[in-house]
């Protein structure tokens, strides 16, 4: 198993790439081999400094960088040596089976649309969050951004996604699916979602369970919530000021609470591409490299996108 990571994505990198790697390498007995992208000139100092080497470390030398205020299109253009653009170029050709970074998010999502593509019959890839549960469970919230503006046929897509991700890597069985809306009721809601609500009572490829609203999410009523992505995107950042907010109160050590925390997760795959494509929060620390290294491997030994792939093939 070939994982590539972008070691000069994020505010802190090189050096939380580098110990979120000592982390990953430390718990695992049986590691994938990690191809760390970056400048050599910085990342060799570090790996000595933090006793990485071996088999498992491959250094791959970019001299160049995205940086976060530049145009995604034209700096992948222009920067063809960078580490997001080397980076899709070894998933491309196959020399590694995902590509981890907590880079420029815009040049990440193009990379991986123009180098990688969607899944044939895939209207638009997704990514989601993870909700954690109070009864301790975890959901899957989609659309969080990708998407603002969505068709009832896109809603559709995304919770079969969904439903694919929460099964295969959240190991959920049978997942229920519900649609965000204003109320339980079916006919409540806007255009959209009213015209959503038959497309996915008629998918057999789903377990729907009707219409969830705001005050459900947190709660175990579904396992996958599908909504577009400008009212995604508002839940998400909502919900991480929920941590920041426990942890002003004093109470971020709450086991509940905790689980808001970006560093549990690391990162999120974009959902209907043919290749694993994991994307990092911008301030992402070691412990956040670290899980976005294992969503990595659970993409690969799940084969998700290839079950993807299958499903909407068939």
């Amino acid at each position: 198993m070939n994982i590539a990571l972008d070691m000069m994505g994020g505010d802190f990198a090189p050096l939380e790439a580098v110990k979120g790697l000592q982390l990953y390498l430390s718990a695992n007995s049986s590691p994938a081999t990690i191809f760390c992208i970056g400048d050599e000139t910085l990342l060799q100092p570090l790996l000595q400094e933090y006793n990485l080497s071996g088999d498992h470390i491959k250094i791959v030398h970019a001299p160049e960088v995205i940086g976060y205020h530049e145009p995604p299109t034209r700096a992948l253009k222009e920067k063809p040596n960078s580490s997001i653009s080397i980076g899709f170029q070894l998933l491309a050709s196959g020399k590694v089976d995902a590509f981890i970074s907590a880079g420029n998010t815009g040049a990440m999502l193009v990379g991986t649309m123009y180098t990688i593509k969607a899944i044939e019959g895939v209207l638009r890839p997704t990514i989601s969050t993870v909700v954690p549960k109070l009864n301790g469970g975890t959901g899957v919230l989609l659309d969080v951004g990708l998407n603002v503006d969505c068709k009832p046929e896109q809603l559709n897509q995304f919770a079969i996604l969904g439903s694919l991700y929460s099964h295969y890597i959240l190991k959920v069985e049978n997942p229920r699916v519900g649609l965000l809306n204003v109320g339980e009721e079916e006919g409540k809601g806007n255009v959209q979602a009213q015209a959503t609500y038959p497309l996915l009572k008629e998918n057999s490829k789903i377990n729907f369970v009707g219409n969830i609203e705001g005050r459900d999410i947190f709660h175990d009523k579904v396992d996958v919530t599908v909504c577009d992505g400008f009212t995604g995107n508002i839940i998400l950042k909502m919900a991480e000021t929920i941590y920041d907010l426990a942890v002003h109160r004093n109470v971020g050590d709450d086991a509940y609470f905790h689980r808001f925390h970006y560093e549990n997760y690391g990162g999120t795959p974009v959902l209907g591409v043919a290749k694993p494509v994991i994307i990092g929060h911008g301030i992402s620390n070691d412990k956040a490299f670290m899980n976005m290294i294992i969503t990595a491997e659970k993409m690969i030994e799940s084969d998700l996108c290839n079950k993807i792939k299958e499903s909407f093939t068939a």
